[in-house]
């Protein structure tokens, strides 16, 4: 940690790359809550670096529990400002059905210009678990129901997928940079078209601290030795959005678990659907709430601490 700077009466004051290390949300979260919204307000340096107190960084703790009661953004301060508001009441979480409606809208008519605006704006201002716990994983469950073979169906997976594979891959490129954590190696189950879980996981994941290595196509499970020993991995995580095929999951998998000298992992809704199949074998089940996964994770690969590092959208 880095040492705080001092004021008078020797409050110390934080600069916003530690405060984001402390509360989990990054610079550029911190900044927007202060320009758009007036949620806090930090004092500057001559040169007009941010400090903050530590009544700022409880500030920012009060905001993410009212954030993860599902309360918009917009609606914050009001409900910090108010002297009697102790307590987190149950919150109105309209605002994200209305947010989920909206992407849904933009990839069923692939307007990418309104796609930008809806990611850029959501990994702006609420934390990434709270994006993708409301957001991102509840609407690809729902676009997954609806896409069969209607004409346009592929066209909308394909188009998503090359969306969020560059925006994504751009955040994972910059925090691999600075991530303190283990490598996790992604690579996508065989024959499995979940790419978009994929996606979903390497962002969690990314943001936990974990320095990702994500592949695109599937690797031959003779080679999987080969490439964690190549890319220095600490562990495989596998994501999936279907069942997949049964020899695979009964008995490929397992066996890759007993080849590997690191922990294989399985997340998505094949993990919830194979759950049973894969009860005895050494492959961690994670489950399709990656939140959860990744407090899984963390157990088995182990972090000295979790940053969110300043990134930009």
């Amino acid at each position: 940690m880095s040492d705080p700077a001092q004021h008078a009466g020797d409050t110390p004051l934080y600069p916003i790359r530690e405060v984001s290390r402390l509360t989990g949300v990054n610079s550029v979260t911190l900044r927007a809550w202060e320009r758009r919204y007036g949620l806090i307000k930090p004092q500057r340096t001559p040169k007009g670096h941010r400090l903050y107190a530590r009544e700022d960084i409880e500030r920012v703790e009060q905001i993410l529990q009212w954030l993860n009661r599902g309360v918009p953004v917009s609606q914050v301060r009001e409900l910090l400002d108010r002297p009697e508001a102790s307590e987190a009441p149950m919150a109105d979480a309209s605002d994200w059905p209305g947010q989920r409606a909206q992407l849904v809208t933009a990839v069923e008519a692939l307007d990418l210009a309104r796609l930008e605006t809806l990611y850029a704006q959501s990994l702006s201002l609420y934390p990434v678990p709270v994006c993708i716990a409301e957001l991102w994983a509840p609407t690809v469950q729902a676009l997954e129901e609806r896409w069969g073979e209607r004409l346009g169906d592929t066209l909308q997976r394909l188009s998503l997928e090359a969306f969020l594979r560059t925006r994504i891959g751009t955040r994972l490129l910059h925090a691999n940079a600075l991530a303190p954590g283990p490598v996790l190696l992604m690579v996508p189950l065989p024959d499995d078209p979940g790419t978009l879980w994929r996606l979903l996981a390497a962002l969690a994941a990314s943001d936990c601290g974990y320095r990702v290595e994500l592949l695109d196509s599937a690797l031959p499970f003779g080679e999987m030795p080969l490439a964690v020993e190549a890319l220095g991995a600490s562990g495989v995580l596998m994501a999936g959005s279907h069942a997949g095929r049964s020899d695979l999951v009964r008995r490929q998998l397992p066996r890759l678990a007993e080849q590997l000298e690191v922990p294989l992992a399985l997340c998505g809704p094949v993990a919830r659907i194979r759950e049973a199949d894969l009860e005895e074998s050494r492959v961690a089940v994670l489950g399709d709430d990656l939140g959860q996964a990744m407090t899984q994770l963390s157990a088995l690969l182990p972090l000295t601490r979790l940053p969110r590092l300043p990134l930009t959208t």
